[in-house]
């Protein structure tokens, strides 16, 4: 199976992280790979606004990347429906080369499992000459089976339990064997001896199968009929006629259900015990229908996932969806400081000292020789102005001016006037609960030893969460103290002043080495301050080396 390659940005993520993930994956399927955008959490008012205003499609959520069932599936599953016959099952066994075979239903639903330990018990159980067995079978199964042409057929679609009686005995020893097997359900195999074929007509047998292509004596076709007798011809020998016989029963009534249906989003950590009591330590996964996706075995685990990741707007774990360790990263396009861990593999990696990643992904497609769609090029204008606050952030660069003119140019949009669109979306922040707003564009950071977070919203009314502060408090205490933070910080930057207000709660060592003017208990004012990654960041680093001398 092709690797399925996720491009998705940190985890809270902001215009810039959401709308580069989306247009590098456009421009990766462009050119022949099979990568899908995704996002690591809730979009922002501002980014639903751009991917609603340009239609382009909301890239994929995914909650983590913790090891699940579907990113060790491989090939497509080989499934047989309850109601195939057993003989046609192991052929198709054999075909494909198969240890197991799911049996489901009409709809593709799980049902049970064929494997070859129950086919060995199944053998065992019914081919035992000191046990009589009576086998679940329908007269078209046997048709199916034995290949056989039928001469006469009645309820051929009921499944009944049914003795297999060989005709081979004197007349007088077999009506005694045949009375003592049930007659009335027996399946009576026997080749041209047509006094006893007449006898079993009449004795109303529930089929007679006539082994070596043998047709029915002169004038039984007639008392067959009348005594509703099904009468089949295979073309095989007694021997072989029998031994079809008992493969012919519907493999739906011996399937094993006691192997589970486990779903596609199971972790490996919850399919590690039904995997190892399973038989041939292999388990069916299912998606939310109970429709079989595939088989996994347990060497299927050490092999490598079928997802790979392409991370943008950010290189460091901590930053990244949870469960990322656990894959094979091929490149990294951001613009933040450098936090990235070590790969045991070469990667593209590309970062650059410009004001936003979207920046980097327009300068990808014209290293391509490519345009933006017409969808992508006004979202990655946005992503520029949105990261650099309409190109009047610190961060912004003469790379990123250059691709917004190229960006306004090809979507025919002005700078000024997208500008003021995305204040009128910011606006929408405000009204929002202050967990939501906390936790909305929220980046972690380690360093000395210690972990925090600092959390960015841009608003033209900061006075507004200034009054809810009590609110805030709450939600970045909550954050902090799961999290066993140093500090937990919300950034509201004021996009018609330029400058921030500083959200603040955490531990008074940390508390007490903040000298910025204090606007009330826990909020400072950051004047000229605006970029997370630029200004602020670098500052906060210089305080924790402070405390850790």
């Amino acid at each position: 199976m092709n690797k399925q390659i996720y491009i998705i940005g940190h985890r809270n993520p902001d215009t810039d992280s959401v709308v580069s993930a989306a247009a590098y994956a456009r421009l990766k399927q462009a050119q022949g790979m099979n990568c899908i955008a995704a996002r690591a959490g809730k979009l922002s008012p501002q980014t639903e606004y751009i991917l609603d205003r340009f239609k382009v499609p909301v890239p994929e959520y995914l909650p983590d990347l913790i090891p699940k069932a579907a990113y060790y599936l491989a090939d497509p599953p080989v499934t047989v429906n309850a109601g195939v016959s057993l003989w046609d099952a192991l052929e198709l066994m054999q075909q494909e080369g198969l240890r197991v075979l799911p049996i489901v239903d009409q709809q593709g639903v799980y049902q049970s499992m064929l494997h070859y330990k129950l086919f060995a018990r199944y053998v065992i159980a019914n081919i035992n000459p000191h046990k009589k067995s009576a086998f679940p079978v329908s007269l078209n199964h046997l048709v199916s089976t034995l290949r056989a042409k039928p001469i006469t057929l009645f309820n051929a679609q009921d499944v009944k339990e049914s003795p297999i009686v060989v005709g081979a005995s004197y007349n007088e020893y077999f009506k005694k064997h045949l009375e003592y097997e049930n007659p009335d359900d027996a399946l009576v195999i026997l080749g041209d001896r047509w006094d006893i074929q007449e006898f079993c007509l009449k004795r109303r047998v529930r089929a007679l199968i006539l082994s070596n292509g043998h047709t029915l004596g002169p004038g039984l076709n007639a008392l067959a009929e009348e005594n509703q007798v099904s009468v089949i011809s295979s073309p095989y020998d007694t021997s072989s006629t029998a031994m079809l016989t008992i493969y012919s029963v519907p493999v739906g009534a011996l399937g094993d259900a006691s192997v589970p249906l486990m779903r596609l989003t199971d972790t490996i950590k919850k399919i590690r015990p039904p995997l190892s009591q399973a038989p041939s330590r292999c388990i069916p996964i299912g998606d939310e229908a109970g429709r079989v996706a595939g088989v996994i075995f347990e060497g299927d685990l050490i092999e490598e996932p079928n997802i790979e990741v392409i991370l943008v707007d950010h290189n460091e774990l901590s930053q990244a969806i949870e469960g990322i360790e656990h894959y094979k990263i091929l490149e990294v396009i951001d613009h933040h400081r450098l936090g990235n861990p070590a790969t045991r593999y070469p990667i593209t990696f590309i970062n650059k000292a410009v004001g936003a990643t979207c920046t980097i992904i327009t300068s990808l497609y014209r290293e391509q020789g490519l345009a933006p769609d017409k969808d992508i090029a006004p979202a990655l204008l946005c992503g520029i102005l949105a990261d650099t606050l309409s190109l009047q952030s610190a961060t912004t660069t003469d790379a990123d001016r250059e691709a917004a003119a190229y960006l306004s140019s090809l979507s025919g949009l002005t700078i000024q006037s997208l500008s003021n669109d995305l204040l009128s979306a910011v606006n929408q922040v405000n009204s929002r609960p202050a967990v939501d707003l906390v936790t909305m564009d929220m980046k972690e950071y380690a360093e000395q030893g210690k972990s925090f977070s600092v959390s960015q919203i841009e608003t033209d009314t900061p006075d507004v969460l200034i009054v809810r502060k009590d609110e805030f408090f709450g939600a970045l205490d909550k954050i902090r103290n799961a999290k066993e933070l140093l500090f937990a910080a919300l950034l509201v930057t004021d996009v018609t002043t330029m400058g921030s207000f500083l959200f603040v709660r955490g531990e008074k060592s940390f508390i007490n080495c903040l000298h910025f003017p204090a606007v009330k208990e826990g909020i400072y004012l950051l004047k000229d301050v605006v970029s997370r990654k630029k200004q602020l960041i670098p500052l906060i680093l210089e305080l924790i080396e402070t405390m850790a001398e």
